[in-house]
């Protein structure tokens, strides 16, 4: 979904806002970093992020605008800024210039360094006199229709302009960044000298603006902070979970056209191949908050104590007030066997599966915010009445990987492993890592046996350097290989 605009003759496209929202509550998201401005605008860029604040989480939008001063502008450039002048003659040659006509390019540089030359000969140059200074205090830019009020502050010599807004989590929206992105080309367009847009012209005529995710940081240093982007090998299951997050954030789609996004997903497959982990990122990629269930918080030896706790539980879910992922990890150790068996025990296996029926029966309804995840290692424990369509209506099977799986999930986990260690001076793995041999030796393993697979490589070579001192070598094939035979015993 893109959000287009004009804005002072310029057309700026915002491609999917929500998405640039909710990763930004887990990553700093940067905007508009390669986008070229009119001068003195050197460079200007836009910050996404979430920070916590006393009065609770806020996404913080941060722009920096860099200037050129009049001193630091290319000789040819101010030689042109001389000779052309802001009349509409010099308008108009500077807009032949500026479209790539090489006649009116030479007459105009011919002329300049012509009477640059005369001016020296008479004696008559002079230093260029001193670019105006903004005053070094504060101000603010402001749009009313958004409500969005950005504070402005300048630099000592005027060359760096600075614009922060923040908008409290649970009431943030597009309109929000759209406004960020206004305020920034207002400023932009305020920096302009007076007299270069005339005969009408609005100052940025012409111009396009392209706002999309750039650089979000690919490494993620807790399990908390992953994201589907850093998922290796699952690419069909990363490709479903991708749908499902825009069908959550969307909603004014989805009530348009009448149609219901999934309320429930139900993950399987076998132990370690990251189900868990697909439903952080999921939650990451929404932009929820994500609340994970375990059997403790269920089931209670008491009589009628599971069921006030799965009661409870939803009823909780019935009041979040921002998007929220509710995560019941080991699905079938919480419900399992349902109707079978005619002890005690059974019984009261049945009464939560039947509460939890009930519950999710109308839970998107009660509260659109909330999308239930239960993953599995045992879907055949499970019955099918609780895992029906229109409780669960998304069935994701996640299987091991293959062998080109396997050496994708390796050369993610490399790669951010030595984003985050390496230094300078510092190499964490040698050169000529062969990927799609560690992927063929690592048959039958899933992601978390090939995250064991470099645990054991890092801490072998951790306590050799505390035993050298430091004098260790890369991580190598040889030790990869080592480390996968010794996993497999």
């Amino acid at each position: 979904m893109t959000d287009s605009f004009q804005f002072a003759g310029a057309t700026v496209e915002i491609v999917e806002p929500g998405t640039i929202l909710a990763a930004a509550r887990v990553n700093p998201v940067e905007l508009l970093r390669r986008a070229t401005f009119p001068e003195p605008v050197r460079r200007a860029g836009l910050t996404v992020s979430s920070a916590e604040t006393p009065d609770g989480p806020v996404h913080v939008f941060a722009a920096e605008i860099s200037t050129v001063a009049g001193d630091d502008l290319p000789q040819r450039d101010r030689i042109r800024a001389v000779v052309l002048g802001n009349d509409p003659v010099g308008v108009l040659l500077a807009k032949r210039i500026a479209a790539g006509d090489p006649i009116t390019t030479r007459i105009v540089d011919g002329v300049g360094t012509a009477a640059v030359a005369a001016y020296k000969k008479l004696g008559l140059d002079r230093p260029n006199d001193p670019p105006p200074q903004r005053e070094a205090r504060p101000g603010v830019l402001a749009d009313a229709a958004a409500g969005l009020q950005a504070t402005v502050s300048y630099d000592a010599g005027g060359t760096l302009v600075r614009l922060r807004a923040e908008v409290p989590r649970d009431d943030v929206t597009p309109e929000h960044l759209a406004a960020m992105v206004k305020l920034l080309l207002q400023a932009v367009v305020d920096l302009q000298p007076p007299g270069e847009a005339t005969l009408g012209e609005e100052p940025l005529a012409g111009r396009r603006f392209v706002v999309a995710r750039e650089t979000i940081p690919k490494v993620a240093t807790t399990t908390q902070e992953v994201t589907l982007d850093q998922v290796g090998g699952l690419a069909a299951v990363v490709g479903e979970l991708r749908q499902i997050a825009v069908s959550f954030r969307h909603p004014e789609a989805m009530a348009r056209w009448g149609a219901r996004r999934p309320q429930g997903i139900l993950m399987y497959g076998p132990p370690g191949t990251g189900k868990t982990m697909l439903s952080r990122a999921l939650a990451n990629e929404i932009g929820a908050d994500f609340r994970e269930i375990r059997t403790p918080e269920i089931l209670d030896k008491w009589l009628g104590g599971s069921e006030r706790n799965i009661k409870q539980i939803f009823r909780d879910a019935r009041r979040y007030r921002v998007p929220t992922l509710m995560l019941f990890d080991e699905f079938d150790s919480i419900i399992s066997y349902a109707g079978s068996g005619g002890d005690a025990a059974s019984q009261a296996i049945n009464a939560v599966a039947g509460i939890f029926k009930q519950e999710m029966n109308d839970l998107i309804e009660a509260n659109p915010n909330v999308i239930v995840v239960a993953t599995t290692n045992f879907p055949h424990r499970v019955d099918d009445s609780l895992i029906r369509s229109g409780r669960f209506d998304v069935k994701i099977s996640v299987p091991k990987p293959d062998d080109t799986s396997r050496t994708e999930i390796f050369r993610k986990m490399i790669a951010q492993l030595a984003a985050v260690h390496e230094r300078p001076g510092f190499t964490m793995f040698a050169d000529g890592i062969d990927l799609a041999a560690l992927g063929g030796l690592s048959h039958g393993m899933t992601g978390a046996d090939i995250k064991e697979v470099l645990r054991r490589v890092q801490l072998a070579k951790a306590m050799q350097d505390a035993r050298t001192g430091g004098l260790v070598d890369p991580i190598s094939q040889a030790d990869l290989v080592a480390s996968i035979a010794d996993l497999r015993g």
